[in-house]
C-alpha cells in the first residue's frame, strides 16, 4: 500500500534541498496564473461596461430612420430625407400589436442659457413616452404631460451634466433657462445615464415637448415632422413582429408601392447592441486563452526540471527502490513534488493576479472585474498543468532499473 504522507514529506524534502530551481520553476506558473487571472478580469470589466451602457440605452429598442435623398445619382444615406412625422408615431402605437411605447424625436443642439452660464447640448424634442422608451426615470420633479405637448408648452427636462455646468450645487427645479433664446422652464432633473456604447454622455441632453421642439426651436419641413421614432417592443420575442408591423404601416401610410423601395430605415437597435456584447464575451474569452499560453510554458518548465531532476536524483531512486519502494511509490514521489510546485506557484499566481488587476484599474484607468470562477478555473488549470507535465518525468524515474540506478555516479 502507497504511503501518501511519507510519499509527501520525500518530496517535500527534495524541494526545499534545491529552494532556488524550485523557485525558479515555480515562477512560470506564478507568471501563467497571475496573467490568466488580470486578462479575464480586464476582459470582464469591458463587458461589465459594454453591458451597463446596453442598459443604459434601454431593452427591446427599434429605431426607425427617415428615407435617403439622391443628387445626380448619388443616394446620401438613411436620414437625409424627412418623411417621418407625429402622425406616423401615433399609428404605430395605436395599430402594432407587439409595440409597447413609442417616443418620435426632432432633435439638435442649442446653447442654453442660466444667468451669467451658458453650455451648448443636445436638444431633443419628444413625448413623455420617451422615457418609458428609454427606461429613463427622474431623479428629481416631474415628466411633461401628453397636454403640455399638445399646446407645445415651455417647459423641459434636464441631465445631469447639464445641470452641473449650469447650476453647478443649486436646485434648477423650477428655474428658468433659455434656449436658443427661448424661455423654458425646468419641471425635472433625468436620472444620471453615463455613457452610451458610441462614447457619448448621455446627460448631456434636454427633453423638451415635440411640438414646442417643432415651433419654437428647429422648425419643421412640413407640420408634425420628426428625425427619428424610438419604439420599445413588448418584449425581446416580439421585436421581429414589431419591425414587421412598422413596416407595413408605414409602407401603407407613405402609399408606397409594392415594387417600390421604403422611404424609411427599421433598425433592431437591440439586436445591433447584443452583437456588440456577445463580441466583448469572445474577447474576453481569447484574453484568458492567450494568457493560458504562459502556464504552458510554465508547465513545461516543470518538466524540464523534473527531467534534469530525475537525472540528478537517479542512485536515490535505486536505494529506494532496494530497500522496497514499489513503481507507484516513485512515479507518486515525483508527481506530488510537481503538483506541489504549481499549486504554489498557482497561489502567487493568484495574489500576483488580483494585484496586477487592482493596479491597471487604479493607474490605468481600465475596468477590472476579478470573478471568484477565474480565481478558481486558473489555480485548478495549473495544478492540471502540473500532474500533467509532471507525470513523463515520474513514469521515466519509476522504469528505472534499481541495479542500473545504484551503479549511477
Amino acid at each position: 500500500m502507497i504511503n501518501v504522507p511519507s510519499t509527501i514529506k520525500i518530496a517535500l524534502r527534495a524541494l526545499r534541498v534545491n529552494k532556488m530551481r524550485s523557485m525558479l520553476t515555480m515562477l512560470g506558473i506564478i507568471i501563467g496564473v497571475g496573467a490568466v487571472i488580470t486578462m479575464l478580469a480586464v476582459g470582464t470589466g469591458a463587458q461589465r461596461r459594454i453591458s451597463e451602457q446596453i442598459s443604459s440605452i434601454g431593452s427591446n429598442l427599434i429605431i426607425i430612420l427617415p428615407g435617403s435623398t439622391t443628387t445626380g445619382g448619388v443616394r446620401m444615406g438613411a436620414g437625409t430625407q424627412p418623411t417621418l412625422s407625429l402622425g406616423d408615431a401615433e399609428a404605430i402605437q395605436k395599430e402594432c400589436p407587439a409595440v409597447m411605447h413609442v417616443g418620435p424625436v426632432l432633435n439638435g443642439v442649442g446653447q442654453v442659457i442660466y444667468g451669467s452660464q451658458n453650455w451648448s447640448t443636445a436638444v431633443v424634442g419628444t413625448t413623455p413616452s420617451m422615457l418609458n422608451v428609454r427606461d429613463w426615470g427622474l431623479s428629481e420633479g416631474r415628466p411633461f404631460t401628453n397636454d403640455e405637448v399638445r399646446s407645445g408648452a415651455k417647459v423641459c427636462l434636464i441631465g445631469q451634466t447639464v445641470v452641473d455646468n449650469l447650476f453647478g450645487s443649486a436646485n434648477p427645479i423650477g428655474q428658468s433657462i433659455r434656449i436658443k433664446k427661448v424661455p423654458f422652464t425646468i419641471i425635472g432633473i433625468l436620472e444620471p445615464k453615463g455613457q452610451s456604447p458610441n462614447g457619448q454622455d448621455q446627460d448631456d441632453t434636454i427633453y423638451v415637448p415635440v411640438t414646442t421642439a417643432q415651433r419654437q426651436l428647429f422648425g419643421t419641413t412640413f407640420p408634425g415632422m420628426v428625425r427619428t421614432i424610438m419604439v420599445k417592443a413588448k418584449d425581446a420575442e416580439q421585436l421581429y413582429a414589431a419591425e414587421k408591423q412598422i413596416t407595413e404601416l408605414l409602407r401603407q401610410r407613405h402609399r408606397i408601392g409594392p415594387r417600390q423601395d421604403n422611404d424609411f430605415t427599421v433598425r433592431n437597435l437591440t439586436q445591433t447592441l447584443q452583437a456588440a456584447e456577445q463580441s466583448s464575451k469572445v474577447m474576453t474569452l481569447l484574453l484568458g486563452a492567450i494568457a493560458s499560453v504562459s502556464l504552458l510554458v510554465g508547465g513545461i518548465g516543470i518538466m524540464n526540471i523534473m527531467l534534469v531532476s530525475v537525472t540528478e536524483r537517479t542512485r536515490e531512486i535505486g536505494i529506494r527502490m532496494a530497500v522496497g519502494a514499489r513503481t507507484w511509490d516513485i512515479r507518486l514521489q515525483f508527481l506530488i513534488e510537481a503538483l506541489i510546485m504549481s499549486l504554489i506557484g498557482g497561489i502567487f499566481g493568484i495574489i500576483l493576479g488580483v494585484s496586477g488587476s487592482e493596479l491597471l484599474s487604479m493607474f490605468a484607468g481600465w475596468p477590472t472585474i476579478v470573478s471568484t470562477m477565474s480565481v478558481i478555473s486558473a489555480f485548478s488549470f495549473s495544478g492540471i498543468v502540473g500532474i500533467f507535465f509532471g507525470f513523463y518525468p515520474a513514469y521515466k524515474a519509476s522504469l528505472l532499473d534499481p541495479i542500473e540506478a545504484l551503479r549511477y555516479e
